[in-house]
């Protein structure tokens, strides 16, 4: 049992003025509310195109500190579409954990989960193969190829006119998501990969995509989702790349403790630091937590504030870690 878990769970008696009313998720009848719940939001992001068959190539390949391999991958995602990923993994034969670690709004992109830039915490997805797990590491689709760029505003224009070609109705959250989902699919297929037991985290924007991606693919068993905005008015969800202007219509529907029930009864920790994630999120933990327990899943289900504003804190690695390791491991093991 995580420590700390009971006060991850312990919804104050007092929340700030600005905390959203967010209604309970209704237990009953449950699996029709669930598939009305997807269907719902499918017509929101866009449908899915089917998924291809990836066949990755292997770009490059190193040892990191004698325990860990990082490759570079570089696929056909669509007609003419490449991504790269970068991927972590023990030198072994497993079969391992896999994560799929999306990256936030850096420059960097795929370099800093790789362990090529920024701090050691947010070094995630080699971080976590030196601790057992396989990770994957896709480049967001809005960085258009590019491995390094100085300003992303002055690329997004051109990559979401170009989006909006390739795909009229579909939302860039929706182009995520199965980015993320296409990621997942080259995990599990590797032999040193167990596939029933993978995770997903991010902070900022990954951590904006873990949250869709765990929702739809229920492959995901474990999920850390760092300072994204659970709220839809907590963060721009309402620009072109993620949900777009309806998120600001007046008749927008949606909420995300709806996806947060469709990961349920899987693990799903929030972490928030009282900027874009904070006492205003608790709301969206009381609103699940009755539907993780009737699932007779009560303890899968967190948040935690670290307070220290929009940032990743050794304390927010540590925690992930923790999570992933009990979700993934330890109760998979046991």
């Amino acid at each position: 049992m995580l420590p700390w878990l009971a006060d991850a769970q312990r919804v104050p008696d007092t929340l700030p003025a600005d905390a959203p009313d967010v209604p309970v998720i209704p237990t009953d009848d449950w699996e029709t509310r669930r598939a009305e719940l997807h269907a719902a939001w499918l017509q929101t992001m866009g449908d899915f195109p089917t998924r291809p068959t990836l066949d990755p190539t292997t770009l490059s390949s190193e040892q990191v500190e004698g325990d860990v391999v990082r490759e570079l991958l570089r696929y056909e995602i669509e007609d003419g579409i490449f991504v790269e990923a970068y991927l972590c993994r023990p030198d072994g034969g497993g079969p391992y954990p896999g994560v799929v670690v999306l990256h936030p709004t850096v420059g960097a992109s795929i370099l800093e989960p790789a362990g090529l830039a920024s701090a050691p915490e947010r070094q995630l997805g080699l971080n976590l193969a030196r601790r057992g797990y396989v990770t994957i590491s896709p480049r967001c689709f809005l960085w258009d190829d590019q491995n390094v760029v100085e300003s992303l505003r002055d690329t997004l224009d051109p990559v979401m006119e170009a989006f909006r070609e390739r795909h009229p109705h579909w939302t860039g959250i929706g182009k995520m998501t199965w980015d993320a989902m296409c990621a997942t699919d080259i995990l599990v297929a590797r032999d040193d990969v167990d596939g029933s037991r993978i995770g997903s985290v991010g902070h900022s924007l990954g951590a904006k995509e873990a949250l869709y991606h765990a929702a739809f693919d229920e492959r995901v068993g474990a999920t850390v989702s760092s300072e994204g905005g659970i709220g839809v008015a907590f963060s721009n969800w309402h620009d072109p790349w993620y949900l777009g202007g309806q998120a600001k219509s007046s008749h927008f529907m949606r909420e995300h403790h709806e996806l947060m029930a469709l990961i349920a009864p899987r693990a799903f920790l929030l972490q928030g630091g009282d900027s874009a994630d904070g006492e205003r999120s608790w709301p969206f933990i009381r609103s699940v937590l009755p539907l993780y327990k009737s699932l007779g899943a009560s303890d899968a289900v967190a948040f935690i504030n670290h307070r220290q504003g929009h940032a990743f804190p050794p304390e927010s690695e540590s925690t992930l870690y923790e999570w992933l390791d009990e979700f993934l491991i330890t109760r998979h093991d046991g």
